[in-house]
């Protein structure tokens, strides 16, 4: 008997910027200094340019399907799967799928917030993020009920980050993507009160509060390690594995600090960092806390562990083994993502080994109960995105 077809929601999936994104929206006293693409003749590739820094390639981040081994990818965003970049391409893909939803996030805000500070001109890079955030509603016009916009914050002013929060959400917007590690920007960390104005907010909105492994202020400094370190196939590949776990520092933060026990109406949500860290996580925080005198300091606060039920959520993607022996018993914080397109996403090629992900469906149909499997693939992330899966599915 085959396995029944259930929908997926992908809360983790990624949108290439075009080209054109920021020389296209910027008011034109921002024309020499606007975000741009150029073609580098020494690597033989369009690539983006931005606070004075050449970046990465224009595709970049769209390996899906491409037939090398990254960090090698596709030249030009002609050569890439057109749905990287294009809407009406990547509803495309997803019914193709059978994938109800999807949560996208951008690459060059996440991955290289820190060359757009370093423009100096806090007013040209709240223009680029209002661009982006514009650019994402226009981009999810073409099935509103079947992307779910997260809005990118100016982070370092927070009356202006509250100004876009309710601006975007008016839009259709159904949750802010926020930085992990601001403290690597010199400002403040998350348990500070001087978040307090954006955390209210998102909270008031029932809006979710997302943190993207990319999105970890990475500095220049961080940049010109990674770039001098990895020098081939292995070095990539423990760079990756590292990255990925990147986002403990922030759930301990986040169960630890109080910041839970603060707004406790929020719900937030630890993207593409995987999965079979957190039951260890969870249970040293729990010890450490009972162990440490913490319990005892702080007796209006619960255990970490009741934070992480009621108001964390992890996303997963290629994970097998910690899934099938622990996905049940997280079934109510856990979410499914693809990652596409990025090099470690489920997207089937020359070079990768990736299954798709209605296979991974399939499999873990036949290795968890049902009930767990709805909640994983589509019942968490439609209830904490505010997703009608029946309106997706007849779009």
């Amino acid at each position: 008997m085959s396995a029944p077809v259930i929908p997926i929601i992908d809360t983790d999936t990624h949108l290439s910027e075009p080209p054109d994104l920021w020389t296209s929206r910027l008011p034109s006293k921002w024309s020499e200094l606007a975000p741009k693409v150029v073609f580098d003749e020494r690597r033989g590739e369009d690539i983006w340019i931005i606070g004075g820094r050449r970046l990465s390639g224009v595709s970049g981040y769209a390996m899906a399907g491409w037939h090398e081994f990254p960090p090698k990818h596709p030249p030009s965003a002609e050569a890439a799967d057109p749905a990287a970049f294009d809407a009406k391409e990547r509803v495309k893909r997803m019914d193709s799928l059978k994938i109800a939803a999807e949560v996208p996030y951008p690459n060059l805000l996440a991955f290289s917030m820190d060359a757009f500070m370093g423009y100096n001109e806090p007013e040209l890079v709240l223009d680029c993020i209002r661009a982006y955030n514009d650019f994402l509603t226009e981009f999810a016009s073409v099935a509103p009920e079947r992307f779910v916009c997260l809005t990118t914050l100016p982070f370092w002013d927070v009356d202006e980050a509250v100004k876009e929060l309710e601006r975007c959400h008016d839009n259709g917007h159904r949750g802010i993507n926020f930085m992990a590690k601001p403290y690597k920007l010199g400002l403040p960390r998350l348990r500070d009160d001087h978040w307090a104005p954006i955390l209210k907010a998102a909270e008031e909105r029932q809006l979710s509060v997302n943190f993207h492994v990319g999105y970890q202020s990475q500095t220049e400094e961080d940049w010109v390690r990674m770039i001098k370190d990895v020098q081939g196939p292995a070095d990539y590949a423990q760079e990756t594995t590292m990255s990925l776990m990147g986002l403990c520092e922030n759930v301990s933060e986040l169960l630890l600090s109080g910041v839970c026990h603060k707004y406790p109406g929020l719900n937030f949500v630890n993207v593409e960092s995987g999965f079979g860290w957190i039951p260890y996580l969870i249970e040293s925080a729990d010890w450490n806390w009972k162990n440490s005198g913490a319990a005892k300091a702080h007796l209006d606060r619960e255990l970490p562990s009741h934070y992480f039920r009621n108001q964390i959520y992890t996303t997963y993607w290629f994970e097998r083994e910690t899934v099938r022996y622990m996905g049940a018993a997280y079934a109510d914080n856990l979410m499914f993502e693809t990652d596409f397109p990025h090099p470690t996403s489920l997207s089937p090629g020359p070079a990768s080994t990736a299954i798709s992900p209605r296979e991974v469906v399939d499999e873990t149909l036949k290795e968890l109960p049902m009930d767990a499997c709805r909640k994983i693939f589509y019942e968490n992330a439609a209830r904490l995105y505010h997703i009608d899966v029946e309106a997706c599915l007849q779009d």
